[in-house]
């Protein structure tokens, strides 16, 4: 089977379009630090602001380590298809072997810190259903759950 110079080429705007994913995740996460940042300057006493900044900043390196990933896979794509231009056959398979694996570790950290933002959110979400906690027979019933009565 012959590389040839489209085959390292079809990778470009799958790389393209994931580098602007990331980029995207990367913004809307500084964004979020920057926000928390402001909060927890004005009430440092907040301990759950502190969980969160460790998280964002997994993810942050996550996601950097994605974009260097992503930037590796597509320079390596460039010099495979250089390497088929002078045709070196074998360092035109090796790298583009390179160039796929890259894009795949890219791919698998995109997933892990996917896991951990889904994490993030679902603290956010008990947080909120434990306080407006409600359940099928306190609706019917129109009563509150017991745990969350008032004691006074």
């Amino acid at each position: 089977m012959e590389l040839s110079i489209t085959t390292p080429a079809l990778l470009f705007p799958a790389i393209s379009l994931l580098m602007l994913a990331y980029t995207n995740r990367f913004l809307a996460l500084a964004s979020l630090i920057r926000n928390l940042h402001d909060k927890y300057q004005k009430d440092p006493n907040q301990k759950h602001i502190v969980h969160q900044i460790r998280n964002l900043r997994t993810r942050i390196r996550l996601i950097r380590s994605m974009q260097a990933l992503g930037v590796l896979s597509f320079m390596f794509c460039v010099v495979c298809m250089y390497c088929i231009f002078r045709n070196w056959t074998d360092a035109s398979y090796l790298i583009f072997a390179i160039s796929i694996a890259a894009f795949m570790a890219s791919l698998i950290l995109s997933l892990l810190e996917i896991s951990l933002s889904t994490k993030a959110l679902e603290l956010q979400l008990s947080d909120m259903e434990k306080e407006t906690r409600v359940n099928f027979f306190t609706d019917i019933l129109g009563t509150r759950d017991s745990r969350e009565e008032d004691p006074s």
